[in-house]
């Protein structure tokens, strides 16, 4: 699995490819940006073909070594509650593979990551970054149509719908 980084992201990451790396994951790679809340900081994973979202609040140095499997483990957090069989999710996680970090991104899916952004600070507004439950809020960003190039879809059915072909 590759994460695309913004270069703010990069920097708080202790290996990020400078060369654009191929990938290899059946599911596709992911681009990640830093924002900060309630002066915390705070990660935002876009999924570059579903634009499914993922949103972790109020990283420590010590996480940012640890990024890639905290990004694991919230993925399959939210495709378990969206009733994904155990033996898919089992495939889902070998399907990921290693994360490998680079800073090749995507105007289109930095695009969406700003729109993500605009949600999610909406969804948190009443509600410390801290007291954010992780899951719960990536759930309720990827419950929202999107769109890519004037095509409107919703996240969820897409990644569902990648899952499935691949696994």
């Amino acid at each position: 699995m590759i994460i695309h980084c913004t270069q703010k992201l990069a920097t708080k990451l202790p290996i990020v490819s400078n060369v654009p790396l191929t990938e290899s994951s059946p599911l596709g790679s992911w681009h990640a940006h830093l924002y900060r809340y309630d002066r915390r900081q705070c990660v935002l994973f876009c999924h570059d073909e579903s634009r499914y979202c993922l949103f972790m609040p109020g990283l420590v140095k010590a996480d940012f070594a640890e990024l890639g499997r905290l990004h694991r483990e919230l993925f399959l957090a939210t495709l378990a509650v969206l009733n994904l069989s155990e033996a898919k999710l089992k495939r889902v996680a070998m399907a990921l593979g290693p994360a490998q970090y680079d800073r090749k991104t995507d105007r289109s899916v930095r695009g969406s990551l700003r729109t993500a952004d605009l949600d999610l600070s909406w969804l948190i507004h009443d509600h410390h970054v801290l007291d954010c439950d992780p899951l719960e809020v990536s759930l309720k960003l990827n419950d929202r149509p999107t769109s890519v190039k004037g095509k409107y879809f919703f996240s969820t059915e897409v990644m569902l719908e990648r899952i499935g072909q691949t696994t």
